[in-house]
């Protein structure tokens, strides 16, 4: 019994030296002459020591700064920041209130008889105060027209004809005004199929179906298509252009919805491709002037001139900082952070012009420049000079082109109510739905662009189509909004 107490004693001793990571050599040999099923279990035991080891130490798996944030798993992705500050306007600063009404329709008088907590008689005094409310009628009511048509002969053609009833599309029991707010809500606002159906049947009491809906909508598509390939040629001929893109799905496949903006032009292309055959379809030739875009290499082909977004590179640089805290990295990313925030805080100047400092741009330049070229042994900093010494020339265009922006937010802005839709109604389910998107999503996007009225314009256009069989110019810029 001793010896055998003895015997588990030594086993014991050997498994807690493996634990420890403290085995020997010797140790080592005696564990391996002992019997082969306590050496599974001393096996055993060490792998689980190591693996619970190891999940403390090195948590969870690293992703590469680079990864899109879409790809990244939730567990990998920094908090939130918190607001720093106050929200509103900063003081003294002009306020955002909303404007008065244009019109008075009613008035009203409110005068109390008597106190409401003694019931004493009021003396009439002449203080007055006016407060103006807006709101909707409870009374949101369809009108329904029966439109008797007459149709007659005309002896010299030998020909019946009819007059167009200018109020639908043909064979349509909707009107322009409910396709145009429907499609509105859907295309502009972001609201689902499904929700708009409701919103129309509750509140204005007209009940469509899903299918009636968006057979209108198609039809629509069809009649703006003009003012969609319009729409196209002004981004090409615009002096800069901003451009990005998103994933999107059609009928279950990944397709990729593209977007190129300005400040008064908005087109929507949605494609499978990612690549260089989607911007085939919108350039017919390289860009002639600024194309400003993140660094996807899919623009190389198609820019004279391009401005990379900053905001994209130094927001690199903090995701890199989360996970690199080597010395040579940190050296790297504090001279480059502090070049771009040089770039920007000149350009910010109120005398700028590139001719008054072309000597501070040259230096900028150069000091880019230095920067791309030197080694390093640090990955994630090798990983990032290799991108300076490709876009080096693209990186503050900005300075030569003072209304050119450095960052690539207009895009993003523009991009982001086709995000919101594609979350709230999952992008299209078929290749003929992903064009209707497009054409009437860029439509809507460009009228609110240009400060026009988006219900007023396109029941405008519907009736001047049918009257005539064309379609009116493509509204420009609102005087108003500049």
């Amino acid at each position: 019994m001793d010896t055998k107490i003895s015997a588990d004693a030594r086993i014991a001793a050997l498994i807690a030296a493996t634990l420890d990571g403290t085995l020997t050599e010797e140790q080592a040999e005696q564990l391996a002459s002992v019997d082969d099923e306590l050496g599974k279990l001393a096996w055993l035991a060490a792998a689980k020591r190591i693996a619970e080891l190891l999940a403390k130490t090195q948590g969870p798996p690293t992703v590469d700064p680079a990864t899109p944030s879409g790809q990244r798993p939730v567990y990998a992705k920094p908090s939130a920041r918190r607001r720093q500050g106050k929200p509103g306007a900063k003081a003294g600063h002009a306020g955002a209130r909303r404007p008065r009404p244009a019109r008075i329709d009613q008035r009203r008088e409110h005068r109390l008889e008597r106190f409401p907590d003694c019931g004493g008689a009021l003396q009439r005094c002449r203080r007055k105060r006016t407060r103006t409310i807006e709101d909707i009628l409870e009374d949101l009511r369809t009108v329904v027209t029966e439109h008797t048509v007459h149709r007659d002969y005309c002896p010299a053609c030998r020909r019946h004809v009819e007059p167009v009833v200018p109020d639908a599309m043909p064979q349509a029991t909707i009107g322009h005004r409910t396709v145009a707010l429907s499609s509105w809500l859907h295309y502009g606002v972001g609201v689902s199929l499904s929700q708009v159906r409701e919103l129309l049947g509750g509140q204005f009491r007209t009940r469509l179906s899903d299918g009636g809906l968006v057979a209108a909508w198609q039809r629509m598509a069809e009649v703006f298509q003009p003012w969609y390939l319009q729409i196209a040629e002004q981004a090409r001929a615009s002096a800069h252009l901003h451009a990005d893109e998103t994933g999107w799905r059609v009928n279950g496949t990944t397709w990729w919805l593209w977007c190129f903006a300005n400040r008064a032009t908005c087109y929507y292309l949605i494609d499978p491709s990612r690549g260089s055959p989607a911007l085939e379809k919108f350039f017919a030739e390289a860009f002639d002037g600024v194309l400003i875009t993140d660094f996807w290499p899919a623009y190389d082909a198609f820019a004279t001139e391009r401005q990379c977004c900053l905001v994209h590179l130094l927001r690199d640089l903090e995701k890199v900082d989360l996970e690199n805290r080597s010395a040579e990295w940190q050296a790297f990313a504090r001279m480059l952070r502090r070049l771009v925030r040089d770039g920007i805080r000149l350009r910010k100047r109120p005398d700028f012009t590139p001719e008054t400092y072309a000597s501070r741009i040259r230096r900028i330049d150069r000091r880019l420049r230095t920067l791309a070229e030197a080694s390093y042994a640090d990955p994630d900093a090798a990983r990032l000079a290799k991108r300076l010494r490709k876009h080096t020339d693209e990186l503050f265009t900005f300075l030569d082109h003072p209304d050119v922006a450095f960052d690539n937010n207009l895009a993003e802005r523009m991009i982001r109510p086709a995000v919101i839709l594609r979350k709230n109604c999952q992008s299209n389910r078929s290749e003929k739905g992903a064009a209707v998107q497009a054409v009437l999503m860029s439509v809507y996007r460009t009228l609110k662009l240009r400060g026009q009225d988006p219900l007023a314009t396109i029941t405008s256009a519907l009736r001047t189509y049918l009257a005539s069989g064309q379609l009116p110019p493509l509204p420009v810029q609102s005087v108003a909004d500049g």
